[in-house]
This record gives C-alpha cells, structure tokens and sequence, in this order.
C-alpha cells in the first residue's frame, strides 16, 4: 500500500507562502495504515513537541452515529462539508493539465491533522461500528468508505509551521452564536413532519424532537413583544444590531428551557399560550412586588435575576397549582408576602424585595449559581412562612 500511487484531483491554491492543494479523497484511502498522525499535546509533559487538544471520544462518536445512521440507509443522506486540514513537509507532485496530484504514500506520509482530527476519528469509529452492525447496515462499510471527504492538503510545511496553523485555525475561527443556534434548532423543530429533513446527528434530532428550545424561542419572543410585560423590547434577540439591552436571547432562552419549560414545572400540563401567559403574569408580579423602582440596567433585568427567578418558578408555581390560581394578583400577594417574610428574618439576602438590592454593582450582581440556590431556599422557607403564620380551623 505504501508503493502505491495515489491520485486525485486537485486545484493548487496559493496563499502567500503557503501551498495548498484542495482535493478530496474517499474514506478508504484516509483509512490506510500510516497515512495520517495526530501530534496530539500531553499535558503531563511539557516538553513534547505535540500541539493538537486532547481527542473527545464522545465528540467523534456522535459524528460515527450520525455518519452510520445516514449512509446505513437508502437515503444515503449524511454529509461532512467541512474540509480537513492535513499537511506534510514534503513535497507533492502536481500535474497542471490534469489538476491532479500524486504521491506515493511513504514518501510524503504520514499526513499531519492539522485541523479535523475529531472528523477524521469519527468516520474511523462509522467503519469500526459499520462492520460490527454489518447484519443491521448491509451495505454501511462499503457507502462509508467511499464517502469523499474535503480535504486540503499544505505542501513543505515544516512542523513548527504546522503548529502555527493549528494555532491560526483555532484561535480565528468563530462558532455559532448560540442565539443563531436556538432558532436553527427552532426552526427545524417546526418544520418535523412538514418539510423534508435530512438525517441529523442523534443529539440534534433529540432536541428537535423535544422541542424545548422551539418553546423556551417562542416564550422569549412573546415577553420581548408584548406592550404591557416588564420585558418589553428589553431583549437583544438573535442577530439584533442595537446593544445595551440588559439580557440576550440566549440567555433567557437557557434559563427558561432548563427551568421553566420541564415536567417537573406545574405549569408543563397546560397548553402553550396558557404557559406563556402564566410566565407573562409571574414577571409583571415579581417586578411590582420588588419595593421602589428597579433600573432595567440592575441585576433583576439581567442573567443572574432571570436565572433566580426561573429557578424558583417551579416551587412558586407548584403552591399556585395547589390553590388553582394562576392569576397576576394572587402571584403579587404571594411574592410580596415572600419578600416581607425574607426581610423580617433578617436573613443575608433579607433585602430581595427591594431594588437596592439589585441595583448595578450591589451584592445581587455579584452572586454566583450557589448563591442563587440559598437564595432560593431561603425564599421557599419564606413563602411558606405565610401558610404556617394564621390561625388553623379545627
């Protein structure tokens, strides 16, 4: 196999000093014994010349599910757009008037995985797990390992070189914003059953399926829009240019879906728009019930409130279900009894009910998520207070 002469089609690209030929080569071939290395860093030895992170196992086995899952079918559907970044400090012979390279693979090899180490593994695991399932996925093995993979391939590179690329990769490369991912997910949520949607990676699916993210979107959306909600046009959604609103998207979309939007949240059993208004109601009383006039610029209006207060939603709403009032003037009665309680034990977060506490810079800003749970312990204790304080009928 080292003998043999690979050929594949190849445009040159040169960037500066920087050679490469953007190509693409099937599964089989990426597969042969030798062909690529990974300088992987160990960082119990500083003194190794390695710079690639540490291989995420699970990473590249969702990319071998999703790759068998998709080619272990008649659709043949899944796909892998992204090139590979390989390179090698020899030369490669490349024919202009074919646009073909060739090389024998002793000669030039093995390939360093500059960038795409995690996709190269994964489509390894899909031909290992191919051949396990083979009575499952008949035709896998073969489909798989003649998938093409994008690859560019960096000529006389030496190694140093390879590191800085790595380096360059990694460091401009940007992901997706996350509030750009929460409507992908929603939307694909929405199209389930209705449009033609290829084969997702099994943790995709699972969230689409769920649709959590598509509601927690939607929630977000209706408290931005709404006239007459505390949130109203206080939410930087997805995309949005203007800054200086005091939450993104993202971030009340997280708290709401982790939170509010769970089974063990009373308020899953009702149908969407009641969830909405409830939520709605739940926000109007809280900033009502929170003494003098709290500034959109203080912590209420930012992650750490809505954190808190989602988190509390489910106790909160839990004692609601229990009187069957999900109304703003039961939830304002019982919020400022919370808080009036909270303030006469004296407790370390007594002030909760007043907006001093949350104002830019004071103690609220400064809590952490363990912070958050005693507060919310101490506010359970407190709203429970009020059921114990009267008189009982015998």
């Amino acid at each position: 196999m080292e003998n043999e002469i690979i050929t594949a089609p190849a445009a040159q690209v040169v960037q500066g000093d920087l050679k490469l030929f953007t190509t693409s080569l099937k599964v089989r071939t990426l597969m042969q014994p030798g062909f690529y290395s990974v300088e992987q860093l160990d960082p119990e030895n500083p003194d190794e010349s390695g710079y690639q992170r540490l291989l995420n196992k699970a990473r590249a086995k969702k990319l071998a599910d999703y790759i068998l899952d998709g080619h272990g079918q008649k659709e043949k559907d899944a796909f892998l757009p992204t090139s590979v970044f390989l390179a090698t400090d020899k030369a490669i012979t490349h024919d202009k008037d074919t646009n073909t390279i060739s090389f024998r693979l002793k000669d030039v090899g093995p390939f360093s995985v500059v960038d795409g180490q995690h996709r190269i593994e994964g489509l390894r695991m899909a031909t290992k797990l191919a051949r396990e399932k083979s009575e499952k996925y008949p035709n896998a093995l073969e489909r798989i390992l003649d998938f093409e993979v994008s690859v560019n391939i960096a000529v006389k590179l030496p190694k140093i070189h390879q590191m800085c690329h790595f380096l360059i990769v990694n460091t401009t490369q940007k992901i997706v914003d996350k509030s750009v991912e929460q409507r992908i997910y929603a939307r694909l949520t929405q199209s389930l059953n209705v449009e033609d949607i290829p084969t997702l990676p099994r943790w995709i699916r699972k969230i689409v399926e769920r649709g959590e993210v598509d509601k927690a979107l939607k929630m977000v959306e209706y408290l931005n829009k709404i006239a007459d909600s505390p949130w109203f046009n206080k939410i930087q959604m997805a995309s949005e240019t203007k800054k200086g609103k005091p939450i993104k998207q993202k971030s009340f979309v997280k708290a709401i879906q982790k939170n509010v939007l769970t089974p063990s949240n009373p308020i899953d059993q009702y149908a969407f728009e009641k969830q909405k208004k409830i939520f709605l109601n739940y926000w109007k009383a809280i900033i009502i019930s929170i003494k003098g006039n709290a500034e959109p610029n203080s912590a209420l209006y930012k992650t750490i409130g809505v954190d808190l207060f989602s988190k509390f939603s489910t106790l909160f709403f839990q004692k609601l279900q229990t009187e069957g009032d999900f109304t703003f003037r039961t939830m304002r009665s019982h919020l400022e009894q919370c808080f009036e309680n909270m303030e006469t034990a004296d407790g370390e977060y007594a002030g909760i009910g007043h907006s001093d506490f949350w104002k830019s810079g004071s103690s609220a800003g400064k809590m952490n998520q363990a912070a958050i749970n005693v507060v919310i312990n101490q506010m359970i204790v407190a709203l429970n207070q009020a059921d114990t304080n009267g008189d009982i009928k015998i």
